[in-house]
This record gives C-alpha cells, sequence and structure tokens, in this order.
C-alpha cells in the first residue's frame, strides 16, 4: 500500500494495486485523482476509511491473487471498492460471487467510476489540497523511473487472451499529450522512462498516425516518431511489448545511436510456426529469427526480453524443440516462460489436443533450464566490459544497479560491492567482475 502525509482530518483511502505496469499506470491515475481532491493515502488497512484494490485477472493465478486481496481487504476494513480487469470478467460477477459484499465493481481503466464509487462512499473534502500534487502525479515506483502508458487495449485476437474482452481494442493517447507527461516526469528526476501498453509498436495505428503538436512542434502519432522524441529528453528510454512488425526495424537505428535504450521486449510466445498460428499470435508469419539478426548487425549490443508458452494445445514434442531452438538461435537475453492455462472466455478452451499437466510441467523445467544456459552465456560475454549502470538501491554490502539489459523487477541486477557511495537514481560507470545466471557484479570506474 501507498502513503502520504496530509490532515487528519482528511478522509483517508487505501490502495492496492496488483497486475502489470498498464495496471499500475491505472493506480497512478487514480492516486493523482484522489490526491487532487484533498483524500489521504492510507498505509494500511486499519486506518483507511475504505480501500480500493486494483485488480489483475488474466490468468488463473492472478485472479486468485486478486480475490484473496479483496477478501484480505474485506476482512481487515469491510469498505472495498474493486477496479482493474478482474471487475470486466463476466461484467463484474466473478467478484460478486466471491465477495457479495464489496462496494462497487469496475473495469481496468475507468477513472471517473472509480472516483464516482470513492464519493459515494467516503465524499472528498470541499477544499482539496491541489497544491499539494506535483505536476508528475502520484507515482508508486522510485523517484528515479516510471511507466508511461501510451495506449489502453489491444486490436489482436490471440487464442489464449481475454485482455480485448477487459480492455477493449486499441486506444493510443495523442503523441503531445504522451511527450508533455514524460517531460514532466523527466523534470520531476525520473531518469528512466519505460514505456508500456498492450501493443506499443501498434501506437497510433487507430488514429491514422495523426500529426499532433508538443511545444508548438508537429509529430505524428507513431511508434518512430515516439521513439524519436523521447529519445531526446536525456534520459533511458526502455521500450516494453513491443510485436516484430517490419516498421521497428526504423527504430534499431536510434538504439545503435544510443538515443534509446538497446532494449525490445518482445512477447514471441512460442517459436514453432504451427502452434504461433493456433495462438493467431501477430506476425506469426513474420520470420523472427531473420529479423533479430538483421537488428543485431545494426545494433550489436541490442537486448531482447521475452515471454513465451509451454504446453498450448496440440503442441507436439516436435513443436517443442523449435522453441527451444528458437531461443538457441535468437539468443533471448531475458525470458519468462508460462505453463498454459485456460483462461475463461478464451478461444484456446475450444481447441483440440490438450497437453497433460505432466508434460506441461515437464516442458516448463526444460525450457528454463535451456533459457538459464542462453542467459549465463549472454551475461559472460559482458565480462570485462565497461558499462553504464543505473543505481537502484543501497543497501549494507553495496549498490544494487541496472545495466541498459535489466529493466526493473523482472530482469537482473548489476551489485556493486562496496559502492555505498552512490545514490539512487545516480548513474554509474561499472567493469563487469563476475557473471552468474541471472545477475552481474561490477566495480566502479574512478572518474578521472
Amino acid at each position: 500500500m501507498t502513503s502520504n502525509k496530509l490532515s487528519a482530518h482528511a478522509p483517508k483511502v487505501g490502495f492496492v494495486s496488483l497486475g502489470c505496469p498498464k495496471a499500475l499506470v491505472d493506480s497512478e491515475r487514480i492516486l493523482t485523482q484522489l490526491r487532487a481532491e484533498g483524500y489521504a493515502i492510507s498505509p494500511s488497512y486499519q486506518d483507511a476509511d475504505l480501500v480500493v484494490v486494483n485488480t489483475c485477472g488474466f490468468i488463473d493465478s492472478a485472479t486468485e491473487e486478486s480475490l484473496d486481496t479483496i477478501g484480505e481487504a474485506l476482512a481487515e476494513n469491510g469498505k472495498v471498492i474493486v477496479t482493474g480487469c478482474l471487475g470486466a470478467r463476466e461484467d463484474g460477477a466473478l467478484v460478486r460471487q466471491a465477495h457479495p459484499s464489496v462496494l462497487a465493481i469496475t473495469g481496468p481503466h475507468a477513472y471517473e467510476e472509480v472516483m464516482h464509487a470513492v464519493h459515494d462512499h467516503l465524499p472528498p473534502l470541499h477544499d482539496p489540497f491541489t497544491d499539494l500534487i506535483p505536476p508528475q502525479g502520484v507515482k508508486l515506483t522510485p523517484k528515479h523511473y516510471a511507466y508511461l502508458k501510451i495506449s489502453e487495449g489491444c486490436n489482436h485476437r490471440c487464442s489464449f487472451c481475454i485482455i480485448p474482452q477487459l480492455r477493449g481494442d486499441l486506444v493510443s493517447r495523442p503523441i503531445g499529450e504522451v511527450m508533455t507527461e514524460a517531460e514532466n516526469l523527466v523534470k520531476a528526476g525520473v531518469k528512466e522512462l519505460l514505456v508500456v501498453s498492450q501493443d506499443t509498436s501498434a501506437y497510433g495505428l487507430d488514429l491514422k498516425y495523426k500529426t499532433d503538436f508538443w511545444g508548438g512542434r508537429p509529430l505524428k502519432t507513431k511508434f518512430y516518431d515516439l521513439a524519436q522524441a523521447l529519445g531526446e529528453l536525456g534520459v533511458w528510454v526502455r521500450m516494453h511489448y513491443v510485436y516484430p512488425y517490419p516498421h521497428v526495424d526504423e527504430v534499431i537505428p536510434l538504439m545503435a545511436e544510443g538515443k534509446i535504450l538497446p532494449y525490445l521486449d518482445i512477447p514471441f510466445q512460442h517459436g514453432s510456426q504451427r502452434i504461433l498460428k493456433s495462438m493467431k499470435r501477430p506476425a506469426s508469419s513474420e520470420n523472427a529469427l531473420a529479423r533479430i539478426k538483421a537488428w543485431r548487425e545494426i545494433c550489436p549490443e541490442l537486448a531482447i526480453r521475452s515471454t513465451f508458452i509451454v504446453g498450448f494445445p496440440g503442441e507436439t514434442e516436435d513443436d517443442f524443440e523449435q522453441l527451444l531452438e528458437f531461443i538457441d538461435e535468437a539468443k533471448i537475453d531475458r525470458a519468462g516462460c508460462f505453463k498454459y492455462s485456460p483462461v475463461d472466455g478464451a478461444p484456446a478452451n475450444d481447441l483440440p489436443d490438450a497437453v497433460p499437466e505432466e508434460i506441461k510441467e515437464e516442458r516448463w523445467h526444460r525450457f528454463m533450464a535451456r533459457q538459464t544456459e542462453v542467459s549465463t552465456s549472454c551475461l559472460e560475454d559482458k565480462l570485462g566490459k565497461r558499462m553504464t549502470v543505473l543505481v537502484d538501491e543501497i543497501d549494507a554490502e553495496g549498490a544494487v544497479a541496472r545495466s541498459y539489459a535489466d529493466a526493473p523487477e523482472i530482469d537482473g541486477n548489476v551489485f556493486i560491492d562496496g559502492a555505498t557511495e552512490l545514490k539512487p537514481g545516480q548513474f554509474a560507470e561499472v567493469e563487469i567482475t563476475e557473471f552468474g545466471e541471472h545477475d552481474l557484479w561490477g566495480r566502479v570506474i574512478p572518474r578521472t
């Protein structure tokens, strides 16, 4: 939960944010509006007048976590408003069935509906403390990095996914609005912008790449133009949830020139064309390996993180072997892997030839073992090299930092033993002295 200091007389709202970075941005916007209207944010259930729970409902484990959290909030506080993706499942019936006493249920990015529900059950003060709201709004991340959400929803209809049912079709934010937010974040001290959406490379498609203005300058609402403009702000810019469309090729030179980080988060999901077609994945017909090879010829430092699914209906041993070959050849730096889990409402539930659970488990372990080998090899290549790192925290042993190849919380770290003089949010030059399966160790290179 998050906290702040406000008048003791201000109504207090507890807030729990679950799920992905897109949901985190939703939470930040709601918190910003709460603060703008004079609400205090309580650090505990007991001190709150009511609690808002922003849920995730994409896979079974996330649904269970969300329902458990709602139950905990009800038990500890009694007054709970539910928002987020789980609230959109069956129009809220899933939540209502499990917890009939919740005050209100909304779907994702339903900022106004959440505020109406808060107003109904906890009216705001008449004189909101608007002067306490910083230009960048209320953030749940450390001061030195922030997520920048550029669009809502998704136009794709992957057979295993219900995100379009929960969040709707693609709705891009005008580029001027996005850039103004990014500029405010940088002015507030943010050193790293993490660009997120459901399909970042489709940005602006729904607006037909309409021209907008930022600082009096015309810009197209388009992936390349956004990357180019963000690259002018002088901070790290990291791209998440990018599909390997041909027009992504245009952005790779920006990475080679140091304008944005040479890092792409691409949810490939599989390496078998047959399974990708069954998944109805976008760009499934593209030759991903050829594209990755061409990208690395332009930008050899490019780091790729991805997610994959094993045990999708109809997946054979041959399909799985193709997946292992794919991560080998693509040299995927970082990868997450999920065992296929049926999600209510997903078309893949009706596909034949379900893979037995014990085979899913066995393939998951084989995948993770292979990916560990690939990741370790990629990290070994960095031994002895100099790298710029961004410090996240200082502990008793030294600094915990990240390189360009490491997104916060999902990738690895660079540990700098003894470097307690560094500070969070500071950039440092290090020489890599050790490597492990997931992390690096380095020493600070003194400035000359």
